[in-house]
């Protein structure tokens, strides 16, 4: 993928895009298809489909420590590595340094980040659900934070028109609570798992069923973008995959935009400041430092789209002050910043089986189950003791002793136990929503500055009482589940110490949609009430979380704001 030649400060273009991810990547091949002469800026360095993946084919005899974190790694990564996983050598390079790129915390907040082009859509977990009206119709119902602006109906198209485009393999429910899309041909769940899902249907009454996860992998057939084929089941997601098997920017939406010739892209570029001119009342273009020469530019245009991630979208926002805004861009509303959401897990259950010991699995599937959401849909499935509701990811493995045991990963032993599989573990781990809340918010420090001189982000959130019971039952009804398949061993877990916001790498809310702009900010349309050319749409937007893993909703909105945006600059220019 090249960035044009041209100099961008000499050029004029109908739209910059603010971030190159999940989001990013989706409005700039729209716009681009649209004909929108289309400026793409991104913080971080280029990566290259393919050529920059460069542990994607390394075992873990390749790599020092079987790919474990170093002490230095642990050092300069060290809130990075709260995840657990991210810090691996095998795929550290894809995470941003802790000590380069400090934030604060009032409270916990693991703010897991990536800055490079393609940004999270290169490590993300692929699972892709729908929101339904349960969750576009929650908040007024529950007299919640506010209403959604819209309702399924309203982008249950561009859901079509995303998963069709990206390859989502999945299974079809009839489900009220989690729609059914547009799906190539599912996974295989394993034997155990097919054990465990006959038995759920046999002693549960309240609707509650399990399928294979809904994941963004290609199955059968290709897809746009850089030769696209089916996965090979090698589970290496987050190292980049080769084969574009799973939808990442780096491989789908960004070489469609620049297939179109329309596209300018330019790494690098710290985004600071969306420029906003009084007289016109509207949005010019943006300012940014350069990551590397810190020389500041400014780049004109008709549209802005903001795609940084939640948080970073609204930082630049926070800094974006005029004196129509002396509170930031489009904050008349004062809830620029507020009502932080992540999804709380880490609790559920796990246990062992004997009943399928001559039994085994073929290849590393990069999925796992799903059980979707079955609290307070109505009727019976209603409780007292919390709102909303959540549902369970995981599966069923048979790991090798030498993956359990760390000094069996060399030598004679290892060769023995290659040769002997080891016992079937079964985990299902809970996925809860977190209500909106004002006072979960982010602010900027202008005492802390960064390399860049800009204020760092502050975090003042947390999980409360409404979460904390949900995590009863979470864990209470995994271990039914699990104890009506007659597994043993089987055993409640939660995770206090990671209950935190942002473990979960779904923060979502900081410039929530709504009705009226005295409580929101942005309108149905993702764009700003205040300062229409402008649109936001990553997971600032969202007005509740729902339990689904929100990318795909983000990807569909992103569409559909795209299309509004270019359907506007065509009437102006009329």
């Amino acid at each position: 993928m090249n960035s044009s030649c041209l100099d961008p400060t000499k050029e004029s273009f109908d739209a910059i895009v603010v971030g190159t991810g999940i989001s990013g990547g989706w409005a700039a091949k729209e716009l681009c298809e649209k004909g929108l002469k289309t400026l793409v800026l991104d913080r971080g360095r280029m990566i290259k489909h393919i050529e920059d993946y460069p542990t994607a084919h390394l075992d873990p005899w390749d790599m020092p420590n079987g790919g474990e974190p170093t002490s230095e790694t642990k050092k300069r990564m060290f809130k990075q590595h709260r995840t657990g996983y991210v810090t691996k050598e095998y795929r550290k390079h894809f995470f941003v340094d802790d000590l380069k790129h400090p934030y604060n915390e009032d409270r916990r907040f693991d703010w897991i980040r990536g800055y490079h082009v393609g940004g999270r859509s290169l490590m993300w977990g692929r699972q892709s659900y729908r929101l339904s009206d349960f969750d576009f119709n929650a908040n007024k119902e529950d007299g919640i934070g506010i209403d959604w602006p819209i309702r399924y109906k309203d982008i249950a198209p561009w859901y079509d028109y995303v998963e069709e485009f990206i390859g989502v393999s999945g299974e079809n429910l009839g489900l009220k609570q989690l729609p059914d899309g547009k799906f190539l041909k599912p996974m295989n769940l394993n034997c155990v798992e097919k054990h465990l899902k006959s038995k759920i249907s046999e002693h549960f009454e309240d609707g509650r069923l399990l399928t294979i996860g809904r994941v963004a992998h290609i199955t059968e057939g290709t897809k746009p973008g850089l030769g696209r084929s089916t996965c090979q089941y090698r589970n290496r997601c987050m190292r980049g995959c080769p084969y574009g098997a799973y939808f990442s920017s780096n491989s789908s939406t960004l070489p469609t935009a620049e297939a179109t010739g329309n596209m300018t892209l330019r790494p690098n570029a710290i985004v600071y400041e969306v420029v906003y001119d009084d007289t016109k009342k509207q949005a010019t273009g943006v300012r940014i430092i350069d990551a590397e020469t810190k020389e500041k530019t400014e780049y004109k245009a008709k549209i802005i789209f903001l795609c940084a991630s939640a948080i970073a979208s609204t930082s630049i926002l926070l800094q974006s002050k005029s004196d129509r805004f002396p509170n930031g861009l489009g904050n008349d509303s004062g809830e620029l910043g507020h009502n932080i959401m992540d999804h709380h897990f880490h609790v559920g259950a796990k246990a062992k089986t004997n009943l399928f010991n001559d039994k085994y699995v073929k290849g590393r599937r990069a999925n796992g189950i799903y059980i979707p959401r079955f609290r307070n849909l109505g009727g019976k499935t209603n409780v007292k003791e919390f709102k909303r509701g959540y549902g369970y990811q995981g599966g069923a493995t048979r790991l090798k002793a030498s993956e359990l045991v760390a000094e069996l990963k060399y030598g004679p032993e290892l060769k023995e136990a290659i040769l002997k599989p080891g016992e079937w573990n079964v985990i299902l781990s809970a996925f809860g929503e977190t209500l909106p809340d004002h006072n979960n918010r982010m602010y900027l420090d202008y005492d802390k500055l960064d390399d860049w001189g800009l204020p760092t982000v502050t975090f003042d959130a947390d999980f409360g009482e409404n979460e904390l019971a949900m995590r009863k039952d979470m864990q209470e009804q995994a271990i039914k589940m699990l104890e009506s398949a007659g597994f043993q061993d089987v055993e409640g877990f939660d995770d206090v110490e990671s209950r935190a916001m942002g473990l979960g790498i779904h923060e979502m809310g900081t410039a929530r949609m709504g009705r009226d702009p005295k409580s929101s900010v942005l309108n149905e349309n993702n764009q700003i009430h205040a300062c229409t050319n402008v649109y936001v749409t990553d997971g600032s937007f969202m007005t509740s979380a729902g339990c689904q893993n929100p990318s795909l909703t983000y990807m569909a909105f992103t569409a559909r704001a795209a299309n509004h945006a270019a359907e506007q600059l065509k009437k102006n220019n009329a």
